[in-house]
């Protein structure tokens, strides 16, 4: 009998036990405030658990943090957190967020790299949100080996970080962010483009070279090609492109302003010197301009000059060029100088 009364009696604190922790469970596993907004939480590399639960209670997501920390240890999982930034609120219960921690379902931000855009660009763009230090992307940018596990057959990145609108999390390796753009550059130029370019006699590294000085020329879907034109013209009768952008792309400093005397730098980026294609590209263009270089619109035009518009004039002979140049520079220069 007595043993019967220390079976019933374990059973009960048993029951007890059991129908207590489930209260206290779902007591603190409830949510604090499902009308509470969402907030973006930043759990750096290496936080400890503790520091993160302490910095979620903090922020009032969550209630004591010992439970939670009893909780990630039960579930062994306290060693498990992916470091990141999280859209978490107030609203979810400490099992959910516990499990958008663990599968790492951070928060990503959207970067759009502009079409153009040469590799400083596009490291300060990245620095400005966050994503990637400045320097190390610049270090990357000249990394012989690493480039060469891109399959760049290039001293430098230039040219291959294709422009485009991409989703990044915080935390995330300098070295994934450029592979990510360098792996776009590669879908997006097809066998096909390849292709082409065989056809036409030139290498991809001249294709992406032409078309970044494209890019630089003309923002008109509609003169893309006729620009292209220009220039393999030019490069068919070996007259040198003359391309403003690669000048600025050879100097140290630019203050918006092209002078006379920035035409006579000495670089091999200087086409008012230099004949043929400048060394490698001067930005990273996008899927139109390398499709620009590679089928350029037939014409007999070796000249233009801007309208100040956003268009140019196209010339086929220097005397059609000299009086576009006065009708759209000159009087232009007079103007601003009166």
């Amino acid at each position: 009998m007595r043993l019967f009364h220390k079976m019933v009696a374990v059973g009960l604190f048993a029951a007890i036990v059991v129908v207590s922790g489930i209260f206290i469970f779902e007591k603190f596993n409830t949510p604090l405030d499902r009308s509470s907004p969402v907030q973006i939480i930043d759990i750096p590399p290496g936080m400890a658990f503790t520091h993160v639960s302490h910095l979620l209670h903090q922020k009032k997501l969550i209630g004591p943090e010992w439970f939670f920390q009893i909780l990630g240890r039960v579930q062994q999982v306290d060693r498990k957190i992916i470091p990141g930034e999280y859209e978490l609120h107030a609203g979810m219960k400490l099992t959910e967020m516990l499990r958008t921690l663990v599968d790492g379902e951070v928060y990503e931000h959207s970067v759009t790299i502009p079409e153009g855009y040469n590799v400083v660009q596009i490291a300060e763009v990245l620095d400005h949100k966050g994503l990637a230090d400045k320097q190390e992307i610049l270090r990357l940018n000249q990394d012989a080996e690493f480039l060469e596990t891109l399959h760049i057959n290039a001293p430098t990145l230039e040219g291959y970080m294709f422009p485009d609108t991409y989703r990044f999390a915080r935390h995330l390796p300098p070295e994934f962010i450029v592979r990510t753009f360098v792996s776009r550059f590669h879908d997006m130029v097809t066998p096909e483009l390849k292709s082409q370019a065989k056809t036409m006699g030139m290498t991809l590294k001249e294709v992406i070279t032409l078309a970044s000085v494209i890019e630089k020329e003309t923002g008109l879907a509609k003169e893309r090609a006729l620009v292209s034109g220009v220039f393999h013209n030019r490069l068919r009768r070996n007259i040198r492109l003359q391309s403003d952008p690669t000048v600025i792309y050879a100097l140290a400093s630019f203050d918006g302003n092209i002078r006379k005397a920035d035409l006579s730098v000495n670089s091999p980026y200087n086409t008012y010197k230099v004949r043929g294609l400048p060394p490698g590209p001067i930005a990273n263009p996008g899927l139109a301009a390398i499709k620009a270089a590679l089928y350029p619109t037939p014409s007999n035009f070796v000249y233009f000059v801007s309208r100040n518009d956003g268009s140019h004039k196209f010339s086929a002979t220097l005397a059609e060029h000299n009086k576009a140049v006065d009708k759209y520079q000159r009087r232009l220069r007079s103007k601003r100088s009166s």
